[in-house]
């Protein structure tokens, strides 16, 4: 017969504790988020612009998806053509599950961003996408709303006549309505992947 004894009962407690701790941190880690999560009471504000194919585009109607928010330009050299090839290579790792997320281009630039001008651009990278423009008198509505700066600089010299400093983050919805998180320009394709997944298990 096998004799236990006390001090091994109590090896086995100790090790079964550490083990589900170990467990529960490495779950805790898993679960975090790789973007900056925003406050719980911060405001999302609706709004409607127009879409690449001259039909209204109300964000609140989106409910039940992720959404993902870009500020940016069709003119723009590097940040925003970059932003939209990373977001195609989310929406490849995504497979299926693409199917349950947004992906909104905003433009900062409307004098040059017409619906046309935007459709010919995004569709370059994927046709799932969606370009929103409008009036500036309500793009900065919206812009105020998520505190996304934008700025022109003109180029002497340059065919394009001027660039677009802007916000250069992706804002992150959740199927519910809520901006939750902000991620950096340059946040790794794996990044984005793992929060969205994280949100559309919500």
């Amino acid at each position: 017969m096998t004799v236990i004894s006390r001090n091994n009962i109590k090896y086995f407690f100790l090790i079964t504790v550490m083990v589900l701790a170990n467990w529960f941190a490495g779950c805790q880690m898993f679960d975090s988020y790789k973007g900056n999560e925003m406050p719980p009471d911060t405001e999302t504000v609706d709004f409607t612009l127009i879409d690449q194919n001259g039909q209204p585009f109300t964000l609140s109607d989106h409910k039940g998806k992720v959404v993902l928010l870009f500020f940016g330009y069709t003119y723009c050299p590097d940040v925003c053509p970059m932003t939209l090839s990373t977001w195609k290579r989310v929406q490849e790792a995504l497979k299926d599950r693409s199917d349950e997320v947004k992906f909104v281009y905003i433009t900062v630039d409307p004098e040059r961003d017409t619906p046309e001008r935007l459709k010919d651009h995004i569709e370059i990278f994927s046709k799932e996408f969606t370009g929103l423009t409008s009036s500036m008198d309500t793009l900065q509505q919206v812009f105020s709303s998520y505190g996304v700066y934008h700025d022109r600089h003109k180029i002497p010299g340059s065919e394009t006549g001027y660039l677009m400093g802007h916000t250069s983050q992706t804002f992150m919805i959740d199927k519910a309505g809520n901006w939750r998180l902000l991620l950096p320009y340059g946040a790794p394709v794996e990044d984005l992947v793992h929060d969205i997944e994280l949100l559309l298990r919500e």
